[in-house]
């Protein structure tokens, strides 16, 4: 017997295709991104010592990533491996996070467009200014839409909730140690429920470093700034 055939509209499959990248980015854990005095924070919860959701890409990008981990990792190795054929090429100032947010928007957008499963994933690449000049943190989405965020952006489950919290408590120019508790207080909802040090994954891009700006937060780091 034959099978009949099934019509949907473009606009139904994309939809469809949406909400299944949705479903899967909101089952994963938050990660917030907040610049502070010398640079750009990151905190994320996450229980797991080794599987990283934030990591350095270059001397002053990082990545960040929620949703499904090898999918996301996928993209954070070939953003390591582009900027540094672009770094090799050209110069080490040519690696710009704008560059990468534009190929994993291109990437991003092929897939959701052609590819019958979307990636369920949320990205964000950051670089810290030097020399005067501003942050830059880049939001890309499962389906390739890339924004330019300002100041915080908060990313993955209950992503909406923690950008509201942080528009009220979030304030610019803030020591690395209030930046801490503030980001705190957004994954744990003011502080309604608890979040272990040993559960929060936090690194920084530092622009008073050296080269490599990257740097990975200790859990007696976080513990200090949680109970000051």
């Amino acid at each position: 017997m034959p099978v009949p055939f099934m019509y949907a509209s473009p606009e139904q499959v994309m939809k469809d295709k949406a909400d299944y990248a949705r479903k899967g980015i909101a089952r994963g854990k938050a990660i917030v991104a907040l610049e502070y005095a010398d640079g750009i924070l990151f905190l994320a919860e996450n229980p797991s010592a080794t599987l990283h959701k934030v990591s350095e890409i270059y001397d002053r990008l990082a990545f960040a990533g929620v949703g499904k981990y090898n999918e996301y990792e996928n993209l954070r190795i070939a953003g390591i491996r582009q900027a540094d054929l672009k770094g090799y090429a050209y110069s080490r100032d040519d690696v710009t996070a704008r560059a990468l947010a534009n190929m994993y928007s291109q990437v991003l957008g092929q897939i959701f467009t052609e590819a019958v499963k979307p990636f369920e994933v949320e990205i964000l690449l950051a670089q810290v200014g030097a020399d005067g000049q501003p942050n830059e943190l880049y939001h890309v989405m499962y389906d390739g839409t890339m924004t330019d965020e300002e100041g915080f952006v908060a990313l993955g489950g209950q992503s909406d909730d923690l950008a509201r919290w942080l528009k009220d408590n979030y304030r610019p120019d803030s020591d690395l140690e209030s930046a801490i508790r503030t980001g705190i207080g957004a994954l744990t909802s003011g502080g309604s429920r608890e979040l272990p040090a040993a559960q929060i994954e936090a690194a920084v891009l530092d622009r008073t470093l050296g080269r490599r700006k990257f740097k990975r937060l200790s859990d007696e780091t976080i513990a200090a700034a949680q109970g000051a």
